[in-house]
């Protein structure tokens, strides 16, 4: 009896641990993928680049990031999931540690498509884990974890990256970056050993054919409310840098706070929001019509704030809109993969969301060259903060209006 009531507590423990790793690595995603942003009022002035061409430059990364999330979701669901996090990781690391070494445009579009291929991991392989080790009354807990990283992953790298690209250079930022990154790669071995192995990994039973999730209409829906999700966050996670040094005249030491201020709001929503919609579906209310409330409420708020952070005067407004902003993302970083998850369900949840998350991301290869070409033609930001804000509203009324109940597909 010992030997059976032990069992259980184990194997709690040791799905703690991998899930805690993964939010570390969603932590690491977007330290290593905003690191472009917090070095851009340096890097773009030392090596001759554009607004157009600095849009371009940040779009390379989802042009391998977002196809390549098709196959990616394809093998999660039929191989070990647990030891391709560990090679995308270790691929997207020494991308990143090679940044610091690019002497020109077409040297950074080359590494930006290598981290993307290797960062195409991190949501397929996440919900793929989530879906089949984590039970519904936790779902909003453990896509939580990955919220608040979604969030304190830039805060750290803008707050970390600032301080040391004003004490010692563009090129460090990644550097550090990239050996960090590199060192996650030692607990996760110890983690999920004996997951790996055959007796205790995920079965692989029955994976759903990628030509059945292709003729979901409901993946295609979602994959529209990812597009219409992720492009105001794009936009401030790329952008804001930029537009607060050098259109507001903010020094990098005010950016970096005023930044990171929108990235922790953003950290505490998430988390907040992801323990009390776990309490509420404990308490018996119909997880899907939270996550859809949420995820409507989320997708308004940020598209207000938005707009409200360019019509800002001085600097405690335009905190205020950062902080209502942050609200805003954080609402949307739980629910969106946590409705992916639900619609999916285990056997079926990497293809599903690497699927949902190629669409979705294509907001990441069209924002960044739409701003870039604004800027440039224009010389203003007007018109991109409206194109996300706008983008963001529509978001709102497509998941009230247009995605389907939110239940499991009999697949």
């Amino acid at each position: 009896m010992a030997t059976t009531a032990a069992e259980p507590r184990a194997s709690g423990i040791r799905i703690f641990w991998v899930v805690a790793l993964v939010g570390l690595s969603v932590l690491l995603n977007y330290v290593d993928r905003g690191a472009i942003g917090v070095a851009a009022p340096l890097m773009k002035q030392e090596l001759g680049l554009s607004a157009t061409g600095f849009g371009f430059a940040v779009s390379a990364f989802f042009w391998v990031y977002a196809p390549v999330c098709l196959l990616v979701g394809w093998l999660c669901d039929r191989f070990c999931v647990y030891r391709m996090f560990a090679a995308g990781i270790a691929l997207w690391a020494v991308a990143t540690l090679l940044t610091g070494f690019v002497s020109g445009l077409a040297m950074l579009i080359g590494l930006r498509l290598l981290l993307g291929l290797g960062e195409s991991i991190a949501f397929p392989g996440s919900s793929k884990i989530f879906a089949s080790e984590v039970p519904p009354h936790h779902r909003g807990s453990a896509n939580a974890l990955v919220g608040v990283a979604l969030a304190f992953g830039p805060a750290v790298g803008v707050l970390t990256g600032g301080l040391i690209l004003e004490v010692a250079g563009w090129r460090e930022i990644f550097w550090v970056f990239g050996v960090i990154t590199l060192l996650w790669l030692v607990p996760w071995h110890f983690a999920s050993a004996p997951l790996r192995s055959e007796k205790v990994t995920t079965p692989l039973v029955d994976p759903v054919p990628m030509k059945r999730l292709f003729a979901i209409p409901t993946l295609w829906l979602m994959g529209v409310a990812h597009f219409l999700s992720s492009y105001g966050f794009y936009f401030l996670l790329v952008w804001l840098p930029l537009y607060l040094t050098k259109s507001l005249g903010y020094s990098i030491a005010e950016m970096t706070l005023l930044t990171t201020l929108s990235f922790t709001s953003q950290g505490i929503s998430a988390l907040v929001s992801g323990r009390l919609s776990d309490m509420a579906v404990k308490l018996g209310v119909n997880e899907g019509r939270v996550r859809r409330w949420l995820m409507a409420a989320g997708q308004a708020i940020a598209g207000v704030a938005i707009a409200g952070i360019w019509f800002a005067h001085g600097t405690a407004q335009l905190g205020t809109w950062l902080v209502i902003a942050g609200i805003g993302v954080g609402l949307l970083s739980v629910n969106l993969f946590a409705v992916a998850q639900m619609f999916a369900g285990p056997r079926a949840a990497g293809g599903w969301v690497g699927i949902q998350n190629a669409f979705g991301n294509a907001s990441g290869i069209v924002g960044p060259i739409a701003t870039g070409v604004i800027v440039d033609q224009l010389g203003s930001y007007g018109l991109a903060f409206a194109l996300a804000a706008g983008i963001s509203v529509a978001g709102a009324l497509w998941w009230w209006l247009v995605i389907p109940p939110i239940r499991t597909i009999d697949l």
